[in-house]
């Protein structure tokens, strides 16, 4: 069956008081990534603060991607709604994030200081585990089934894979496991201490 993708987009009036106000808190150079619905929004901000700041980036940013920027970047500014994506931007890439929905906020240590226990825990769950559930998703850029095969392989624990398009961390209780070992999509680990990413146990 074909799949088609047909983004929606956010229709918005932008303040030009809170633009003044947003250039004022942000530093000459700065990376704008967007969340697809808000591309266009993205765009017209991205026209107001080129007459004052160097945008060193443009760019759409997904649930599991690791974009990089370059080292005279000084902030990121994410449009877009939620706090998924700026967290995970701060986190990855050690920069201050600041998202604008209907005004601007700061991503603040604290954030980024709940996700690092969060994966501790997840961590450390892990390695008192005696039944593991390793995720894999068939997802176009997050299917690792081979990587997941191998490392079932070398874990010694007793391991199940798990193999599905949409990861429901709803569903985890369903199947009596202690921990669960991540595949697809690396930001998995923000929203459960259950699991913790392929990189961190091999």
């Amino acid at each position: 069956m074909k799949t088609i993708f047909i983004p929606v987009k956010i229709k918005t009036i932008i303040s030009k008081s809170q633009l003044s106000d947003m250039s004022k808190r942000l530093p000459k150079n700065i990376a704008i990534a967007y969340s697809i619905q808000y591309i266009d929004m993205a765009k017209e901000i991205k026209s107001i603060l080129t007459k004052k700041h160097n945008i060193t980036k443009f760019i759409q940013v997904l649930g599991c991607s690791k974009p990089r920027f370059s080292k005279n970047t000084s902030a990121i500014l994410l449009i877009g709604d939620g706090r998924f994506h700026a967290i995970s931007l701060a986190y990855g890439t050690k920069l201050p994030v600041y998202i604008y929905r209907t005004k601007l906020e700061r991503i603040l240590p604290k954030d980024i200081d709940v996700l690092k226990r969060n994966q501790k825990a997840a961590y450390m769950r892990f390695l008192n585990a005696n039944k593991v559930g390793v995720l894999i998703s068939t997802k176009p850029g997050q299917e690792n089934l081979k990587k997941a095969i191998g490392l079932k392989k070398k874990l010694k624990k007793n391991s199940y894979l798990f193999i599905t398009n949409n990861i429901d961390t709803r569903e985890f209780e369903n199947f009596g496991l202690d921990s669960w070992v991540n595949t697809a999509c690396p930001r998995l680990d923000m929203n459960d201490n259950s699991v913790v990413n392929m990189n961190k146990v091999q």
